[in-house]
């Protein structure tokens, strides 16, 4: 596969974004072992949105790393969908429209992406414990990784790439537990990509 990584760790008041550049280099790694063919791009180095596009046209899937700040993506990672998904609005870009007609103007939003067949992945780090996301009555109510991430999704989705299955580390900060995070995580590559 032609696999786009996108690092989003970024060095911001008390923290460097080394583990999140560690699970990208990880990613690198383990992929291209499994002769997977790699692109990447990471946030705080810059990128140019037109040669992004085209890195987005070539990818079969699309890795993005990032840590979970104030609920959601940093502020740099969204940046960057604003940018690079804005550029690609236009026939044989990302998007070719919203997806509804003027027939019926209130059916088929969200259908007009042209990434159909490619699929996206997300791979987060978070300081909550895994509880805080999945046991009901804690702080997300049980909404899971992936429903604190829905909104993320459905801007990939709404390119027309569909979810492979997230990958998460929790409680980094007040019990990190590198060396878990690095191996689970091959493992996970591992499973979700395989051999290429």
């Amino acid at each position: 596969m032609n696999i786009l990584l996108i690092d989003g760790g970024q060095a911001f008041r008390f923290t460097e974004g080394r583990l999140n550049h560690t699970l990208h280099q990880t990613a690198r790694e383990t992929l291209t072992a499994l002769g997977h063919t790699m692109k990447e791009t990471v946030i705080e180095q810059g990128y140019d949105t037109v040669a992004e596009v085209e890195k987005w046209l070539w990818m079969d899937a699309v890795v993005w790393q990032m840590p979970g700040w104030w609920m959601g993506e940093p502020w740099t990672v969204k940046k960057y969908v604003d940018e690079v998904f804005s550029e690609g609005v236009g026939e044989n870009k990302l998007v070719a429209n919203d997806g509804r007609h003027r027939v019926n103007p209130t059916v088929g939003y969200g259908t007009g992406g042209l990434l159909h067949g490619k699929k996206h992945m997300i791979s987060s780090t978070w300081n909550a414990p895994i509880e805080a996301f999945t046991r009901e009555g804690d702080f997300f109510e049980g909404a899971g990784v992936d429903g604190v991430h829905f909104h993320f999704h459905k801007a990939n989705e709404f390119l027309g790439t569909t979810r492979l299955p997230t990958f998460t580390c929790n409680d980094v900060v007040k019990n990190p537990q590198v060396e878990r995070y690095l191996s689970d995580y091959r493992a996970h590559l591992e499973k979700v990509f395989g051999k290429a």
